[in-house]
């Protein structure tokens, strides 16, 4: 979890920051403000792990609070300027978005974010988590809370425990981040987890009330991973 502190004078922007935050399940708000030097001391106790930072301050820019900040906390600027960019980043700041940026836009900033505050995250996620786009947010969902996945034509059903979640996401996406994790690929189109698999009779795998067909280039690595696991096939 990387908890966010929002720092901008502009209410507006303050909101639509905290909504951006509340989209994606691996961000924790640990609080909005405009009190620059508030901000400062919570960075510098390492109260929280990034900073979206407006440029344009009252009392100190953007800027200045980056040099006095010294890599204490990672920072993303946010700002309607865009004349302070090169400074930016020769102060190591993540990313510099340009007021006013869209949910996509600010999705990628965090992406940079979470790959240098987490250099093994990626690693880390292909065994414990996944990180699933939605229509309206991102999910974070562990790995194995997941029964299993089906591609529907233009989406990717995963199925939990407990929900049903869409994505656009390909089969494919998800079956490159996962190859050290007990989910596998079982079928053009499905993935299932390993430790979810009830029994495994006449080329077909069975989770609950679900039926799911081993593709005929799929049998070898299933049957392996099975073996692995003491199962048969």
């Amino acid at each position: 979890m990387i908890r966010c502190l929002v720092v901008d004078d502009e209410p507006l922007a303050q909101n639509l920051l905290k909504n951006y935050i509340g989209k994606i399940g691996s961000l924790e708000l640990a609080g909005a403000t405009s009190d620059v030097f508030a901000a400062l001391d919570m960075a510098q106790q390492q109260k929280v792990d990034l900073i979206f930072l407006d440029v344009q301050m009252p009392e100190l820019t953007g800027i200045q609070f980056m040099k006095i900040l010294a890599g204490k906390c990672k920072v993303i600027l946010t700002t309607a300027y865009e004349e302070y960019a090169l400074q930016a980043f020769d102060l190591d700041v993540v990313d510099y978005l340009l007021k006013p940026f869209s949910f996509e836009r600010f999705a990628a900033a965090v992406q940079k974010a979470r790959e240098r505050l987490q250099p093994l995250q990626r690693e880390n996620n292909t065994a414990e988590h996944l990180f699933i786009k939605t229509e309206y947010k991102i999910v974070r969902v562990a790995v194995k809370d997941i029964r299993y996945m089906e591609s529907m034509r233009d989406y990717v059903s995963v199925y939990t425990e407990n929900e049903r979640i869409l994505t656009l996401q390909s089969l494919r996406t998800f079956e490159e981040q996962l190859r050290t994790s007990s989910l596998i690929r079982v079928h053009k189109s499905y993935i299932v987890n390993l430790d979810r698999i009830d029994k495994v009779e006449r080329r077909r795998i069975v989770i609950g009330d679900k039926y799911i067909p081993i593709g005929e280039t799929y049998q070898d690595e299933v049957k392996k991973r099975l073996q692995q696991g003491n199962g048969s096939l």
